[in-house]
Formats: structure tokens, sequence, C-alpha cells
């Protein structure tokens, strides 16, 4: 039974489109894909580009793929989990998704308020891990270098640290 299902048929032309329409349509179904990240996908398994051109096309035409849609969810994970804006611009730039319209997607789905409030929450669940450290200069060092490898801005985090350690 599954040898049958593994067999290439006749048309190779057809089924290699409809393959790849069948793998788009099964990697979408898991989550949201940028363009670009559909494209890798199935030139990994091994699909020509014309074909893999057309059935983004046709994703598109159907909505399947969107990637102000990708970015916005993408955008809202990495807030939730805690990231600023300099790390989600990068991570959108490795998905290929950036642009004005990704950028205005960024500012209005994680206006400063939010980004303040997020580094702030951060700062205090971590906190007892940095009042182990004695040495004032030090503690404000390990806070700095924590918060801006989460993606905060230096003067986010300036602000903050002079209103947590005094």
């Amino acid at each position: 039974m599954k040898e049958d299902r593994r067999r290439n048929y006749s048309t190779p032309a057809k089924t290699s489109h409809q393959q790849a329409m069948n793998t788009a349509v099964r990697i979408l179904t898991n989550r949201d894909h940028s363009k670009y990240e559909l494209k890798q996908k199935l030139q990994q398994r091994g699909f020509e580009s014309n074909v893999i051109n057309t059935v983004i096309v046709e994703c598109e035409r159907f909505n399947y793929i969107n990637d102000k849609r990708t970015a916005d969810v993408y955008i809202s994970q990495l807030k939730r989990k805690g990231f600023g804006k300099r790390y989600i611009r990068k991570a959108l730039r490795k998905k290929r998704l950036s642009g004005t319209a990704i950028e205005n997607i960024l500012q209005k789905n994680y206006p400063e308020a939010d980004e303040h409030e997020n580094a702030g929450k951060l700062l205090e669940k971590r906190m007892k891990m940095f009042e182990r450290e004695a040495d004032l200069k030090k503690r404000r060092e390990k806070m700095y270098r924590f918060l801006y490898s989460r993606g905060f801005s230096a003067t986010l985090i300036s602000a903050l640290i002079r209103n947590f350690v005094k």
C-alpha cells in the first residue's frame, strides 16, 4: 500500500505541481510562514523553482500565506516571551520580513510603553539573581547585559536600571 503512494506517476509536471501544493499546504497547517520560508522549505524538498513560484502565487491568492499576518503573529509571540524591539526586528529580518509595512506593524503592536513595561517585568523577575551580586557596578552591568541581550534599547535599559538600583 505504501509503495503505491510513493510511485511517481506518468505526468510529472502535473504531479510535481500538485505535490508541491500539497506539501505547501501541509507546511502551512502547522504555523504561518513567510514567502521566503515556504520557498526555502519547498526547495529543500527538491521542487523546481518555477513550480515553487507558481505554488507561492497560488498560496497568496488563496490567502494561505500573508507576510503581514505572519509578522503580526510573530511579533506577538516574541513580545509575550519578553523580547525588545531590537531583537524582534532582527528576528523578522532573519525570516526576510522587513520593510515599511512590517515596521508599521511593529510600531502598532509594540508601543514604547509596552516595551518599557516588559523590560521592567523582566528585571523584577530576575531581581533575586541580580541581588546576589554585592558589587553595585557589577550588578548594573549584569542587568544591562541581560536586557540588551533580550533586545531592549540602551536608553530604555539605562532608565530602568536607574529606577531599580539605588
